[in-house]
């Protein structure tokens, strides 16, 4: 079954520790839910700053999970230095939101977490 997830780079930087590579997701599962919310939050409440924030914050893990929003985030980012409304956007965070959540399922299926 096709994963929405990449541990490529996670085995890179871990050498193949698969103890490591297991705190790390934990580590995901973690701060990124809160962040997504507390992002999502900023939006709906035009808090371009905070929005920027969070979504600057969560970047690197997105990518070290292999993620490919990497154009989501970079939309959501250049919104947040903008007059744009958030229908501008919202393609973006539905896509971001979606992705995430699947890949919340995954990791606690796949780490047992």
């Amino acid at each position: 079954m096709s994963k929405n997830y990449s541990i490529e780079n996670l085995n890179e930087i871990a050498g193949g520790d698969k103890e490591f590579i297991a705190i790390i997701a934990k580590t995901f599962l973690e701060e990124i839910p809160p962040d997504l919310k507390a992002m999502e939050e900023a939006i709906v409440n035009n808090n371009r700053e905070l929005a920027y924030q969070f979504a600057h914050k969560m970047k690197p893990n997105l990518e070290m999970f292999g993620l490919n929003l990497g154009k989501d985030i970079t939309s959501l980012e250049s919104w947040t230095r903008s007059l744009k409304s958030q229908s501008s956007i919202s393609a973006n965070i539905e896509n971001i939101s979606t992705k995430l959540h699947t890949v919340f399922d995954e990791l606690k299926r796949d780490f047992n977490l």
